[in-house]
């Protein structure tokens, strides 16, 4: 594990969310360009391993719950190596996406492209887009750590979310996300 932070080199504030056709645990193909009307669209790079999301899984499940019904369309994505870690294989993804009663999309980037595109390189690493998918946050979740979502004292994520939805700018101040790096195939 090498506790990597996000970067901001690939994405910027204002750019569109770039397009991705995955495998989900539903075993059908889910195309960001598929998904219209929603005013925000969340985008998490995750895993089901590192004790950087797993003390999330609750947190970000209760965040598409919240405001799902208010215009919240939210993908996780699976990027690492699932040939290297294969508790991040597909079969592991069903499984605890059965545990923990997930909702929202957790797609499987197996060829590692969609992060690429995005730039993402840490679990978790979350970006925020509008309604027409520009890209307004990509930072942390919260200042917890490693640790549950209960034990934070700030709120990034959630307070970008609300502003999207409720068609303001978001000012949301972005921090690194902090996380175990993504499992790059060689």
């Amino acid at each position: 594990m090498t506790l990597t932070q996000s970067r901001y080199n690939v994405l910027r504030k204002g750019n569109v969310a770039p397009a991705f056709d995955l495998i989900g645990v539903d075993n059908k193909k889910h195309s960001l360009l598929q998904y219209t009307g929603k005013k925000a669209y969340l985008v998490i790079f995750m895993c089901n391993h590192c004790p950087y999301v797993v003390p999330k899984f609750r947190y970000i499940k209760e965040l598409f719950e919240k405001y799902e019904s208010k215009g919240l369309a939210m993908f996780g994505i699976n990027s690492n190596d699932t040939e290297a870690y294969g508790e991040d294989d597909m079969a592991h993804m069903k499984k605890y996406y059965n545990a923990q009663k997930f909702r929202f999309y957790y797609l499987l980037d197996e060829t590692q492209e969609t992060a690429k595109k995005y730039g993402a390189t840490c679990t978790p690493d979350p970006f925020l887009f509008d309604s027409e998918k520009k890209l307004v946050y990509h930072g942390k979740i919260d200042d917890a750590h490693m640790k549950t979502h209960e034990e934070a004292k700030t709120n990034e994520l959630e307070e970008a979310i609300q502003q999207v939805l409720e068609g303001k700018e978001v000012t949301v101040k972005e921090e690194p996300s902090m996380g175990c790096n993504i499992k790059w195939k060689n």
